[in-house]
């Protein structure tokens, strides 16, 4: 036990002053620390919406506690003849537990926290609304994909109005965690956006040309001489007759088309 000593002229000596001769030295007082680890912030409550972001700060605020590892562990086994250790080191378990399921609930809104509470343990809800929120959020990914890919230039509107609609699917598309490698300038922008039109009308077009290719197939009543055998009409090998009832014109014996209805091959 720390005294402290006395000089009969001035009274008690401050142990925390040193006198050298003439010269008086003062050591400052350090008070014991008793220093806390600072908590992360508590993230905002979930209400079904962003999971991927909410989970990742939930995670780091567990993990601040402490608690994260029980994600993922479960209760340890007291075996048949447990002693008092074993006893303390589950209920210390289940103690940690608790809190961690705890945490978790209160980082839920009401509605979601109803219906939630019920869970066994944190592992159980955890995995429960991993199952449930990930794939929506795949969903929603691939909504917002799909609108982007489907985005096209209308006349019907302005290139003002559209432009604004297209910035809010690239919004969409940030928001989902889905970057463009680089910046697009509005000139750019509206070029591709052009040409993207452009390209979808030259596919309109090969798909309406082969929709009347296959127009193109005349069609005659059962004739026994064509079925199962070959016609070579024109020089030799410039169109080809094939198939039963069924009578296909090459475009190289296009011209031919005519001749063959205006000579009624085919009688009605």
């Amino acid at each position: 036990m720390a005294t402290s000593e006395t000089n009969p002229e001035s009274g008690p000596v401050n142990p925390n002053v040193q006198h050298s001769g003439g010269t008086v030295y003062a050591t400052p007082y350090v008070a014991p620390a008793h220093g806390s680890v600072g908590l992360g912030e508590r993230p905002e409550k979930f209400n079904g919406k962003d999971f991927k972001r909410w989970q990742q700060k939930i995670l780091f605020y567990l993990t601040t506690l402490n608690l994260a590892r029980f994600l993922q562990e479960d209760a340890p086994d007291l075996g048949e003849n447990p002693d008092r250790q074993s006893v303390a080191v589950v209920d210390a378990w289940k103690h940690s537990d608790f809190l961690c399921k705890n945490y978790i609930l209160n980082g839920l809104d009401n509605a979601l926290y109803n219906v939630y509470s019920p869970m066994v343990n944190e592992k159980a809800l955890w995995e429960s609304l991993e199952r449930k929120y990930k794939t929506e959020d795949v969903g929603s990914k691939k909504f917002v994909v799909d609108k982007f890919l489907d985005f096209k230039i209308v006349n019907s509107k302005t290139v003002i109005s559209q432009v604004q609609e297209f910035q809010l699917i690239l919004h969409d598309i940030h928001a989902e965690g889905m970057h463009k490698r680089k910046e697009m300038k509005l000139e750019d922008l509206i070029v591709r956006l052009r040409i993207e039109e452009d390209n979808r009308q030259s596919e309109k077009k090969a798909s309406n040309y082969h929709q009347e290719a296959k127009a193109n197939k005349l069609k005659a009543r059962r004739n026994d001489w064509i079925d199962k055998s070959t016609l070579h009409l024109g020089r030799l090998g410039s169109g080809l007759f094939y198939g039963v009832d069924q009578l296909d014109v090459d475009e190289i014996n296009e011209l031919q088309r005519n001749r063959l209805i205006s000579e009624q091959i085919f009688p009605n």
